[in-house]
């Protein structure tokens, strides 16, 4: 059974930033560093060191190049456009290094420029689990197709400037890995929060949020705050790991924090920088019964027009997203077409992105809408072990009787490990239910 994690983004969100944070949360250091040197990309080494911002203790995570690939992150006036700024360094310490890791240096900078599929090949190369290299490849796809709408070009054509550096490369993957070294499987994200003025790219200077920025908070229905805070807070890095992992837009009602993570950015803006992270576990309050009410929304619309392939990526994508609930059921239409009904079941906060990829990936061209209470059973997720291995399940109370509702793909892991029959092995488990 995997983790929950809290990402507060008071101040934004970088790759740097995500790593850091999850460091401090306690992901392995020495796996980390094993995993970079698998990494066939050369021309940089990885630090980690305590930083004070504002006062407070925090994990900084520097991806250190060389001169063949320096960038002006840290340059704030030539990051910006602006001269005569005057910018408040943080203070370091407790440093550890990570000298004997450096990779060698690379003189080419035709090299900083690589294809999606360039990318995706070094990532397969490296030594990330395979659960870790498919989460690196999907930030790094969500980057390409953010990229290729900026440039009128296609994910497989973008050949990536910032974004495909070798330290955002570093960053990903580092990422990648803490996040499923820390086996974390659902991630609630709060409102972005994101300044205003320009910064300076490899296009230009531009307006903060810059379009690949834009493109991710478009496509993946992102909640932003924008403020008057000078300061590009929200990198493309940063926007594209929020889009990939998140499964939960804004805060957990009720939780325990087990462990806190906190992630220093490098830049140093009126705002401190820093990433919070949270691994949590969502309580209820003490008052709550075994029973409770919820509002839900129903969004219904019939299709006529669309091959069962485009109905069944629909489905997939929509449960993907937070639905809870997704079905179609056979009708029929004027001039007595046969169609489908669509039925979705989401919560307020994700209607409208069920509605956009509604509209999407059909060709429906209007989405029925009604507000819905229902009465649910308290549950909770505990784990057994059998006779099988360790199987999950869902644990409710209904007239003060505790019923185990075994996990789906729990299940089907046991089957397939031990060849033993599906009934059998869920049997196992719902028969200790009370009766």
């Amino acid at each position: 059974m995997g983790q929950t994690m809290f990402l507060e983004c008071n101040a934004g969100i970088s790759g740097d930033m995500t790593v850091a944070a999850l460091l401090d949360l306690g992901a392995d250091w020495e796996g980390l560093k094993a995993v970079m040197d698998s990494i066939k990309v050369e021309g940089f080494s990885i630090e980690k060191e305590r930083v004070l911002k504002s006062g407070v203790d925090c994990m900084g995570f520097t991806v250190k190049l060389d001169a063949a690939h320096e960038n002006h992150d840290h340059d704030m006036e030539y990051l910006h456009g602006n001269a005569g700024s005057d910018h408040h360094h943080d203070h370091h310490h407790d440093h550890e290094h990570d000298h004997e890791h450096d990779h060698d240096h690379e003189h080419h900078h035709d090299h900083e420029h690589r294809s999606l599929h360039e990318i995706n090949a070094i990532i397969d190369g490296s030594s990330l689990t395979e659960h870790a290299k498919e989460l690196a490849k999907k930030i790094f796809r969500i980057l390409a197709e953010a990229e290729a709408k900026a440039h009128a070009t296609t994910p497989e054509e973008v050949h990536f400037h910032e974004v495909g550096a070798v330290d955002s490369i570093a960053d990903i993957v580092a990422c990648a890995y803490c996040l499923d070294n820390l086996n974390i499987d659902r991630v609630y994200v709060s409102t972005l929060v994101e300044g205003c003025g320009t910064v300076r790219t490899q296009h230009g200077i531009l307006p903060i949020p810059v379009p690949a920025v834009s493109n991710i908070l478009e496509a993946y229905q992102i909640p932003v705050q924008l403020t008057d805070t000078m300061g590009e807070f929200v990198t493309p890095t940063g926007a594209a790991i929020v889009a990939a992992i998140t499964t939960d837009y804004g805060r957990p009602k009720n939780m325990v924090i087990n462990s806190l993570g906190m992630g220093a950015g490098k830049r140093n803006y009126e705002r401190p920088s820093i990433l919070r992270a949270m691994l949590i576990e969502e309580q209820r309050a003490y008052f709550e019964e075994h029973r409770e009410a919820d509002e839900i929304i129903k969004l219904e619309t019939n299709i006529d027009d669309c091959t069962g392939e485009a109905l069944g990526f629909l489905m997939e994508m929509l449960m993907t997203n937070g639905a809870i609930d997704v079905h179609y059921l056979p009708c029929f239409m004027k001039k007595n077409r046969p169609a489908f009904e669509l039925h979705v079941l989401c919560d307020e906060k994700t209607a409208g992105l069920m509605e956009s990829l509604i509209f999407r990936h059909t060709t429906t061209i209007g989405i029925r809408r009604q507000q819905m209470s229902r009465t649910i059973l308290a549950r909770k997720k505990v784990d057994f072990e059998s006779d099988y291995g360790t199987i999950t399940a869902k644990q409710v109370t209904v007239d003060g009787k505790v019923r185990y509702y075994p996990e789906y793909e729990s299940i089907a892991e046991v089957c397939r490990r031990t060849g033993a029959a599906f009934e059998e092995v869920y049997n196992s488990v719902y028969n200790l239910s009370e009766r």
